[in-house]
C-alpha cells in the first residue's frame, strides 16, 4: 500500500492487480471516478459500458458502479465505484488481469467492504430478542419474495422456514414450467447445486463420530490414490482441506461444462491430481468444486471401500444422512428427479428473455456430485436445517450427530470478506452482529440459498427455477429484518440488483452480432479439440453458427471489440450470467492451424482444428 495525497494504491501479490482508493471533492460520482482513473493512466479513455446507481449502504449517501470495455484477448478487468458521504466522493477502482482478480477475489472484497465514512455505526442485531415468525411475519417474507420473483422473471420458487423446531411455513410460488398450470409446492424438486456441500460435510461429520476419520486425517491415508498437484502438496492435504475452500486450488469449472462426457467418479479424482493450487494453504479463499467432489468420494470410500466411488458416496449419503434425516424426496438420480413434481430450469437468453436452460449443461455435476449434484425439495431441506438448529438432534430428541462434529463444520477456515468466513461446506456471515450460516447454489436453470441463525433459532431455504441469483441475499436479509425489526433494505437491494442485470443485458446486446459476422465465422474450421475439454463441432445453417460440444450446444454471436479484435460468444440460454458470457473464444492461428482460445478465470484452454 502506498499513499499519495488523497489517493491510496494497493498492489496485490500479483503485480498486475491494483486497487485505487481516491477521495475527491468532485461534484458527481462520474467526475470522481474519471479523475481517479487519470491519476493511474493520464490518457485513460475506455468506453463506459455501464454506469448504474445502487442502494447506498454502510453509512454512504450515494453509490454508483461502473464497468468498462475490454476484449477477451486482453484478459483484463476494469471496474469503478463511487461512494459519497456529504460533499466528499470516494472513488474505488480495480485494474487487474482476470486471473489475478479471481485468485484474490476475497481480498478485494475485504477492501471494498471495509470502507465506511467516519463515524459510521453499523446496524447490529446482537443481543436483541428475535420475534416469533407468526402468520403475519411469515406473510411479509413470502409476499416480498413473490413480488421479487415476478420482477426477476423467475417462473417458480419454493420457500420453507423453521423456528424453535417447528416448520412455520413451507410452500411454493409460481409455476414449475412456463405455459403449464402446475404450481410449485413444498414437494417440488429443484437442483440444489452447491447446497449439496453442506450435506457432504455432514457425512464426514458422521464418519468422524464413527471413528473412521478426523478432520485432520491426511487424505492419502484414507484414499492412497489421492493426489493434488505435486507430491509435497499432496502430503499436506487433510480431510478438512478438501471442503474448506482454503487449499489454494482455483475453480476449474470449465471441465464441468465441456469435455465431461466420459468422466467418472474415479476420473474426477484423477483430474484433481492434475491440478496445482495457485496460492498457499490458508492464504486466501479459493472455491473449488473439484475438491468438494473429492471430499464426497473419499467419504464414500471410507464408508464402503469395496464399492465404486460414485456408488459408495451415494450409498453413504443414503445410510448416514438422507435416511436418518427422513429426506425421502432428495436424490442424485437425474432421471428420477425429472419425473413428476419437479421444476424445469430457466435462464436469460441473449435478449434477456427467459428461456429453458439446456439440461446437458448440468450433466458435468454427475461425476462431481458430492459438490453439487443433489436434487431436493424445501420439505426435505428444512429437516436438515432443523437438525442444524438443534445442534445434531432429531425432532424426537434422539442424538443424530455429535455436537462437536457438527459444529466443527461451522468454524472459520478462511476469510471471504470483511464480514464472512468459509468453514466446511458452510460460510458464516456476521454483517449484522449475529452469526448467519448459509450456502447458496447455482446450476444452469436453478439457483437457491439456505441459511440458519442459531441465536434466533430460525432457518430458511429458498429454491428457484430461473435467473434469480440476485434474490438470494435479500431472502436472508428480509427474514432478519422481520425477526429483528431491521431497516427495510432487502427489497430495495434486490430490485436494484434486478435493474442492474437488466441494464447490463441491454448495454451488452448491441455489441453482439447474431447471426454472426460471416467474415469471422467463415474462417472457422469444422471441428476443434482440446485435451482437457474435448471437442467443439462448428455447425453452420445459412447465416447461423452453432458450437456443438456433445451434451449441449449453443448459437454463437460475434463481438466486435474496441481494440479491433473479434470474439466468438456462445449466447444460448444458460451460457450467460445476466450479460456476462461464460464461453468467449478468441480465434487465432498457431503453428499453421486455426485455434480457438478460451480464457476461463485462471485457466487458458486452446482448441486446435482437427479432422
Amino acid at each position: 500500500m502506498t499513499q499519495d495525497g488523497p489517493r491510496v494504491l494497493l498492489t496485490g501479490p500479483e503485480p498486475d492487480l491494483h486497487v485505487v482508493i481516491a477521495d475527491s471533492t468532485a461534484t458527481s460520482g462520474d467526475d470522481a471516478v474519471t479523475a481517479a482513473w487519470k491519476t493511474v493512466h493520464p490518457d485513460f479513455h475506455r468506453t463506459v459500458t455501464q454506469a448504474q446507481p445502487l442502494p447506498a449502504r454502510h453509512g454512504w449517501e450515494e453509490h454508483r458502479s461502473y464497468s468498462y470495455e475490454t476484449s477477451a484477448a486482453e484478459k483484463l478487468l476494469l471496474d469503478g465505484t463511487a461512494l459519497r458521504s456529504g460533499t466528499t466522493w470516494t472513488a474505488v477502482l480495480i485494474e487487474s488481469s482476470i486471473a489475478s482478480h479471481d485468485k484474490r477475489r476475497a481480498d478485494v472484497s475485504r477492501i471494498y467492504e471495509s470502507l465506511h465514512p467516519a463515524g459510521y455505526v453499523p446496524e447490529s442485531f446482537a443481543g436483541k430478542t428475535a420475534r416469533d415468525l407468526d402468520a403475519g411475519r411469515v406473510k411479509q417474507i413470502v409476499d416480498a419474495m413473490d413480488h421479487l420473483r415476478d420482477a426477476a422473471g423467475v417462473p417458480g420458487m419454493a420457500i420453507a422456514l423453521v423456528q424453535h423446531g417447528k416448520v412455520v411455513y413451507e410452500g411454493g410460488l409460481g409455476v414449475r414450467e412456463l405455459g403449464k398450470p402446475a404450481k410449485v409446492d413444498a414437494h417440488t424438486r429443484f437442483m440444489i447445486a452447491s447446497q449439496t456441500k453442506a450435506l457432504t460435510t455432514l457425512l464426514l461429520a458422521k464418519l468422524a463420530d464413527e471413528g473412521k476419520l478426523t478432520w485432520d486425517t491426511p487424505v492419502v491415508s484414507l484414499y492412497p490414490d489421492f493426489k493434488l498437484g505435486d507430491a509435497d502438496t499432496t502430503r499436506q492435504v487433510l480431510v478438512k482441506h478438501l471442503i474448506c475452500a482454503c487449499t489454494g486450488l482455483p475453480r476449474h469449472d470449465a471441465e464441468l461444462f465441456l469435455g465431461f462426457q466420459k468422466l467418472t467418479a474415479r476420473g474426477e479424482m484423477e483430474l484433481v491430481a492434475s491440478f496445482q493450487p495457485t496460492t498457499r494453504f490458508g492464504e486466501t479463499f479459493q472455491y473449488s468444486n473439484n475438491l468438494a467432489a473429492a471430499a464426497g468420494y473419499v467419504a464414500g470410500h471410507v464408508a464402503y471401500p469395496k464399492m465404486e466411488l460414485g456408488a459408495a458416496y451415494e450409498a453413504a449419503m443414503q445410510s448416514r444422512v438422507l435416511g436418518p434425516l427422513g429426506m425421502t424426496e432428495t436424490t442424485y438420480d437425474f432421471a428420477k428427479a425429472q419425473r413428476g413434481n419437479y421444476a424445469v430450469g430457466y435462464e436469460h437468453d441473449i435478449d434477456g428473455k427467459i428461456a429453458v436452460a439446456p439440461m446437458g449443461m448440468n450433466l458435468g455435476v454427475i461425476p462431481t456430485r458430492g459438490s453439487g449434484g443433489a436434487w431436493s425439495t424445501v420439505h426435505d431441506e428444512v429437516k436438515y436445517l432443523a437438525m442444524e438448529l438443534a445442534k445434531g438432534k432429531l425432532p424426537d430428541g434422539t442424538r443424530y450427530v455429535s455436537e462437536d462434529a457438527l459444529l466443527e463444520r461451522r468454524k472459520p477456515q478462511v476469510r471471504m470478506g470483511e464480514y464472512d468466513s468459509y468453514g466446511m461446506g458452510l460460510w458464516e456471515d456476521h454483517t449484522w452482529g449475529v452469526s448467519v450460516y448459509q450456502h447458496n447454489g447455482s446450476q444452469r436453470g436453478w439457483h437457491c440459498r439456505m441459511f440458519f441463525v442459531p441465536e434466533a433459532d430460525v432457518a430458511g431455504v429458498m429454491l428457484e427455477n430461473g435467473p434469480g441469483w440476485m434474490l438470494e441475499a435479500s431472502f436472508v436479509r428480509k427474514t432478519l429484518e422481520v425477526l429483528y425489526d431491521g431497516h427495510p433494505e432487502a427489497e430495495e437491494d434486490a430490485a436494484a440488483a434486478i435493474a442492474d442485470v437488466k441494464a447490463a443485458i441491454v448495454a451488452a446486446r448491441p455489441r453482439l452480432e447474431l447471426p454472426p459476422d460471416a467474415s469471422v465465422t467463415g474462417k472457422l474450421a469444422k471441428r476443434y479439440t482440446n485435451p482437457s475439454l474435448g471437442d467443439i463441432a462448428v455447425v453452420t445453417d445459412g447465416a447461423s453458427v452453432v458450437f456443438d460440444v456433445g451434451p449441449w450446444k449453443s448459437p454463437v454471436a460475434t463481438r466486435k471489440n474496441d481494440d479491433g479484435t473479434a470474439s466468438l460468444v456462445m449466447v444460448g440460454a444458460g451460457t450467460l450470467w445476466g450479460a456476462f458470457p461464460f464461453f468467449t473464444f478468441v480465434p487465432r492461428e498457431r503453428d499453421g492451424k486455426r485455434t480457438l482460445t478460451l480464457h476461463f478465470l485462471q485457466q487458458e484452454y486452446v482448441f486446435t482444428e482437427t479432422t
